[in-house]
């Protein structure tokens, strides 16, 4: 019977999912916007990804600062965000935040280098109808 060993490792899992978000709020209350945009990306929540953009934008000079979190994020984590953008670029209240990211990519990143991007063929084909 592997029912206890099973409760055991789901708690667990529940645990470390619970101490992530207290540390992504904690994050987010310090302005440390990297590790948090990093952690947010880590746990797949793009709501949380797009806060956290939202909040780098509200600060002076929050263009520069985005522009400097969003270039030193993995490649895994840009392609995440570029996932992410594609959905937000669709609502009119988060388009901007979408914009002002694949700017921050498109200006950073080779052509050949976004060509290496998983999913970016549909990615762009469903940007151009909004962009």
């Amino acid at each position: 019977d592997v029912t206890e060993i099973e409760e055991k490792e789901a708690q667990a899992k529940q645990e470390e999912q619970i101490m992530k978000e207290q540390e992504l709020s904690n994050l987010l209350h310090e302005k440390r916007y990297l590790r948090a945009l990093g952690l947010a990306i880590s746990l797949d929540r793009p709501h949380t990804v797009l806060m956290v953009v939202k909040a780098i934008l509200k600060e002076p000079e929050g263009r520069k600062h985005l522009e400097e979190n969003v270039v030193r994020l993995r490649k895994d984590q840009k392609e995440a965000v570029l996932a992410f953008l594609v959905t937000w670029n669709t609502n009119s209240r988060n388009c901007h935040e979408a914009q002002a990211v694949l700017e921050i990519l498109l200006k950073h990143e080779a052509p050949n280098s976004l060509l290496q991007f998983s999913g970016i063929r549909p990615a762009v084909e469903s940007l151009l109808p909004y962009t």
